[in-house]
């Protein structure tokens, strides 16, 4: 797996404090630019930084789960997707790292920001995210994030309007999306097409009924094979 090296990291924010977008909005200095290529769900991005791809995984937030391959779709995760989709695909923006590069999944961790907007911040303005996964040294915007996330839970918006749903370690698993917290449940059940990519770094998906599907461990659930495709990933042969 390619790592963005530290020094060169620097390299690219230093240049990149000058660059412009060739639309209307400037990237914000100190950011490295990058275009979203797919959101995979309310915090995890697909974007091409430097002629490659990343997955970035949004620093110190966590949205409900909506392709879990063991959860149920959770209130408000739709919502959070279709949040991400409306302000994040095809777009360019700047990505911010904080001391920390990756995750153990090889994940970029990051800020995002568009224009001078931040995503993160945005996500739990609405409601759709906690303040989460708060690890030393990637802290930077901890405590503005509590500050939006108290506002937030103070006017009962989003995730906060159900009792009892955000817990301490996550949300609550008893919870599932209804039609009343989820105007896009009808799409999210039945997404179970497992996505694998395997040690020659192909693509490939699997359905229920395929050969593989039981002893496949899916790295992103899809609700078509559509989708899937479009994703990048092929059917399995068996």
């Amino acid at each position: 797996m390619i790592r963005i090296r530290l020094p060169f990291l620097f390299i690219i924010v230093f240049l990149s404090a000058c660059a412009t977008l060739t639309s209307d909005t400037e990237i914000k200095e100190n950011t490295i630019p990058a275009t979203v290529d797919r959101v995979v769900d309310g915090d995890t991005l697909k974007v091409t930084l430097e002629d490659r791809e990343e997955t970035i995984r949004l620093l110190l937030v966590d949205t409900p789960e909506t392709k879990h391959p063991s959860k149920p779709v959770q209130p408000y995760g739709p919502e959070a997707s279709q949040f991400a989709k409306n302000q994040l695909e095809g777009k360019e923006i700047g990505v911010e790292i904080d001391v920390s590069e990756r995750d153990k999944y090889g994940r970029l961790l990051a800020y995002v920001w568009i224009g001078d907007q931040m995503f993160n911040e945005m996500l739990l303005e609405e409601g759709l995210a906690r303040v989460a996964y708060i690890y030393q040294p990637n802290v930077k915007y901890v405590d503005t994030f509590q500050e939006i996330q108290r506002k937030a839970q103070e006017e009962g918006k989003g995730i906060w309007s159900i009792e009892d749903y955000v817990r301490e370690e996550g949300f609550n698993e008893s919870f599932e999306a209804s039609d009343s917290t989820s105007t896009d449940k009808g799409s999210q059940q039945g997404c179970d097409i497992k996505g694998n990519i395997n040690s020659k770094g192909d693509k490939i998906y699997h359905v229920p009924e395929g050969s593989y599907y039981e002893i496949t461990k899916a790295e992103e659930m899809f609700c078509n094979t559509d989708e899937a495709e479009q994703a990048g990933f092929r059917p399995s042969q068996r």
